[in-house]
């Protein structure tokens, strides 16, 4: 069952909607980080069922915090959706192609988000069966 949640986002402005929008509309236990540094520090200490994170960020971009997120054992399997504004058909095939569940669109609905992200999780843990 989708509980938690590790969201990754580097614009505060988005990262308040969406933490509203999963906590308001969802009751999700979200842990926001501002960058893929931040993530890898915390993430051991949080027990994630769901990684949501942006694709564009300083430092370290979203594709590369997946990937180094997926070293860490808890966090190897788990489903994972990107957020991007790069929704060209093969920009989504390339993220997807990075092990993501699913690539969200930006701007998004707020009030759909955590409705999408349930189904997201069950159909990547149907699929996994």
């Amino acid at each position: 069952m989708l509980k938690h949640i590790l969201f990754i986002e580097d614009e505060p402005d988005i990262q308040l909607i969406v933490m509203a929008s999963l906590q308001n509309f969802g009751g999700y236990e979200v842990l926001a980080c501002s960058c893929g540094e931040e993530a890898l520090q915390k993430a051991t200490g949080f027990k994630a069922d769901l990684i949501l994170l942006d694709v564009m960020m300083p430092v370290m971009d979203g594709p590369t915090t997946l990937s180094k997120l997926r070293q860490l054992s808890h966090y190897a399997k788990l489903p994972a959706v990107f957020m991007t504004a790069k929704i060209q058909p093969n920009e989504v095939a390339e993220l997807l192609g990075f092990g993501a569940a699913e690539v969200i669109a930006k701007p998004f609905d707020p009030l759909l988000l955590s409705a999408k992200l349930k189904k997201i999780y069950e159909d990547y843990h149907i699929d996994k069966l």
